[in-house]
């Protein structure tokens, strides 16, 4: 095979570390990057923590990666670092360290000043008041909370356990998974547990907290919950009747049915199916140990002189800046290892610097785009957003799709109407009959606003709705009106038919 030498000419784009870094944090979420500059700032040493009313960043070690300073000065540090006579460093203001380690005389024991109880050893009355109270739901599981009413009940300690398996065989909506015959298996065989003392244990094990818990169906969850109530409750009675007899016709919503069944005229039939509606049917829910996740906008909208401003959230991200002092003490033309490890902070520490300014502008450009894209929505709400893609704002800003892509996800923009994330002001768009476009958002906006006015005895249809929609000249279909319903999570009219 022939060896030959040849030229070729072609374009290829290197990335950079510091064009990594600024495509990097440009896409990371707020609390993300929270944690990325708290990193930096304990692992880079010319990076420190801006004060409020200081600036983020020192434009001198910005501009001037390698500070000079007066050699003379280094001269008399290295002259007040000199060791005296005995072996110690000479400084006015610190103590002698072997003095510290020496015994000191004391006049008085540790019994005549503390009594032997501290702020954390003396028990606290409203944490004991907490503790026999009981976990708030959505602080713990339903496995602990209902463990925790067991154990406060005073049972004897074979009912005990077997409350014990009950519990464990419990879902978390609530729901027993297990019958009786199943849970003898569980307990130890030498105890020879019947299934009757399961189904007695049982039964108290359903009068806990969460009302409807340790259900075996949502007919056993309803009824446990409508028994728990007064007894002068208005209606309770007809409730268990309807759900312990008619529960399929209840399902169905074959209130006809229901009627002749019942013998209930239509108002105390209505009363009945509000009760009935005001249950859980999955009680185990709202226990968990889920921790919430709070939003913390990027930016902030409001109003000012009839114009809408957009800023930065000063508080959504530490303000770091580099530490002057010791930018200044790297040297120019020294190979120390010491020197070029300041060397290297230093340069990390500007490129992090710069990246931060970069991710602000650009999300500042974004916002406010988006601001003067939408500003009907927020001035009248929903029905007026516009269509919006991201090359719309990719050619206002003279930016790539995919940069526009990256600084919308997942960031968040706090404006008089609520808290949206910047993807929320894309939509696709649906022609108009005048030519004109209208965002799938205002669309759903106006599905929900005919639904919320509709007579419950004859809710709209989705081919009503499209007409309706057709008549204010947007061209939707049937199937899309069904579509965007679907997506809101609102039911078909059939099952949205209520008495009156």
């Amino acid at each position: 095979m022939k060896q030959s030498l040849q030229l070729r000419l072609g374009q290829q784009l290197t990335m950079t570390p510091q064009l990594q870094q600024a495509i990097r944090l440009l896409q990371l979420p707020t609390l993300e990057l929270r944690a990325e500059i708290q990193q930096a700032l304990e692992s880079n040493l010319m990076l420190e923590a801006a004060e409020d009313g200081e600036e983020a960043a020192t434009e001198e070690a910005l501009h001037d990666p390698y500070g000079e300073r007066d050699d003379s000065e280094g001269d008399n540090e290295a002259q007040a670092a000199e060791p005296n006579e005995a072996g110690q460093t000479r400084a006015d203001d610190e103590p002698d360290a072997r003095s510290l380690g020496e015994d000191l005389p004391v006049d008085s024991a540790w019994d005549d000043i503390y009594d032997g109880a501290t702020v954390w050893s003396r028990g606290d009355p409203e944490q004991d008041e907490r503790e026999a109270a009981g976990p708030a739901p959505g602080t713990e599981s339903l496995r602990d909370h209902l463990l925790w009413q067991a154990r406060m009940s005073d049972l004897p300690p074979r009912e005990l356990a077997i409350a014990e398996a009950i519990i464990d065989a419990i879902r978390e909506d609530g729901y027993l998974a297990a019958d009786p015959a199943e849970l003898v298996t569980a307990l130890p065989a030498d105890w020879q547990v019947t299934s009757g003392e399961i189904e007695a244990v049982l039964l108290l094990v359903q009068r806990f907290d969460p009302a409807g818990v340790a259900a075996r169906d949502p007919a056993e969850c309803l009824l446990l919950q409508l028994e728990q109530m007064p007894a002068e409750t208005p209606w309770r009675d007809e409730a268990m009747a309807v759900v312990g007899e008619h529960l399929e016709l209840l399902a169905s919503r074959q209130t006809a049915r229901l009627k002749r069944r019942t013998g209930l005229g239509d108002e105390a039939l209505a009363a009945v199916l509000g009760l009935i509606q005001g249950l859980d049917p999955h009680p185990g829910l709202r226990y968990g140990s889920q921790q919430v996740d709070y939003v913390i906008p990027d930016v902030f909208v409001r109003a000012e002189d009839g114009r809408w401003q957009v800023e930065i959230n000063p508080d959504a991200l530490p303000r770091v800046r580099i530490n002057a002092e010791y930018a200044s003490l790297v040297r120019r033309a020294d190979r120390s290892p010491d020197n070029r490890l300041m060397r290297e902070h230093l340069q990390e520490a500007r490129w992090l610097v710069k990246s931060l300014r970069s991710r602000n502008d650009t999300l500042v450009r974004v916002a406010r785009f988006i601001v003067d894209h939408q500003h009907d929505f927020l001035e009248h709400g929903e029905e007026h957003m516009q269509p919006l893609v991201l090359r719309e704002v990719a050619e206002a800003v003279e930016m790539h799709e995919s940069t526009i892509s990256r600084i919308t996800n997942q960031k968040y923009m706090h404006t008089p109407r609520g808290t949206f994330e910047f993807k929320y002001f894309f939509s696709s768009h649906v022609q108009t009959n005048d030519g004109g476009e209208c965002s799938a958002t205002a669309i759903r906006a106006r599905i929900r606003r005919l639904i919320a006015g509709e007579d419950a005895r004859r809710p709209l249809s989705d081919s009503r709705i499209a007409s309706i929609l057709q008549d204010e000249g947007i061209n939707v279909a049937r199937r899309t009106v069904a579509k965007y319903r679907e997506a809101m999570s609102i039911a078909s009219s059939t099952e949205r038919k209520r008495l009156a």
